[in-house]
């Protein structure tokens, strides 16, 4: 199997962490930025860079069918740095653009590439109120309101096109809340804290072992059980890179 893979939101506090573990695992990593002045950095991790838009749909096509990856990764989102609370209704917003559209148009470039793999970045906070430890059978949140309905809109757009679309093989990775580089805190934060190098290193894993379905990621005592992860993947939360990558 080819290991040609194509990585969405490469410059992102995920993606940047990530390309430097499919680099070392082997694969040849074409990284996504929006941004030109970003090249250069995906090119020091090792990725050839892709300036592309997710919403621009004819060239996100132009560039998935020249390269024909074997895998998409998809960790595209849009928000601000350290989830700057001034700035979170409008990247809310944004984001579930991203999670609908953008993920639609990423689905479409794989499909016109020959392309039926991908992993795709959820989070672990949409489910709806119910007993704890979430498992990933558990119901996600409808019937919110406001600013949560947005944002459960996005992800429930997002998994059911990495899930439901004919010839497409998904993987959907349930992220807890991130800490650690590039995230805006080095402290675990949030009902379900996951370190963003573990989070990487959950991508890594379902890309080299072809899992498929839902997977909570999050650290012991979260308000998700991580336990299929652990069971399926072999992912454990301690995971880290060899060294600290700082998203740029």
């Amino acid at each position: 199997m080819s290991k040609t893979v194509f990585l969405a939101g490469a410059t992102g506090v995920i993606g940047s962490a990530l390309v430097k573990l499919l680099v070392d695992e082997g694969y040849l990593v074409f990284g996504s930025t929006r941004r030109e002045d970003k090249a250069d950095y995906l090119r020091s991790l090792g990725a050839k860079p892709i300036v592309v838009d997710v919403f621009d749909r004819e060239r996100l096509y132009e560039a998935l069918i020249q390269i024909k990856p074997a895998a998409v990764v998809h960790q595209l989102t849009d928000l601000p740095r350290g989830l700057d609370p001034s700035q979170m209704e409008a990247a809310i917003n944004r984001n579930a653009r991203v999670r609908t559209e953008g993920t639609r148009n990423l689905i479409g470039a794989m499909l016109a590439s020959g392309c039926e793999s991908i992993v795709a970045q959820s989070i672990a906070w949409a489910y709806a109120p119910a007993t704890k430890p979430y498992a990933e059978d558990a119901e996600l949140d409808i019937k919110a309101e406001g600013l949560r309905q947005v944002s459960v809109g996005g992800i429930v757009a997002l998994e059911q096109q990495v899930l439901n679309t004919p010839h497409i093989q998904g993987t959907v990775l349930r992220y807890g809340h991130l800490y650690g580089p590039g995230t805006g805190t080095d402290q675990p934060t949030g009902a379900s804290p996951l370190h963003v190098e573990a989070a990487a290193y959950a991508a890594l894993l379902a890309l080299r072992l072809n899992a498929r379905g839902v997977f909570n990621v999050a650290e012991d005592k979260a308000e998700v059980t991580s336990e299929k992860a652990r069971r399926v993947l072999g992912w454990v939360p301690e995971l880290r890179l060899p060294h600290v990558l700082s998203a740029q």
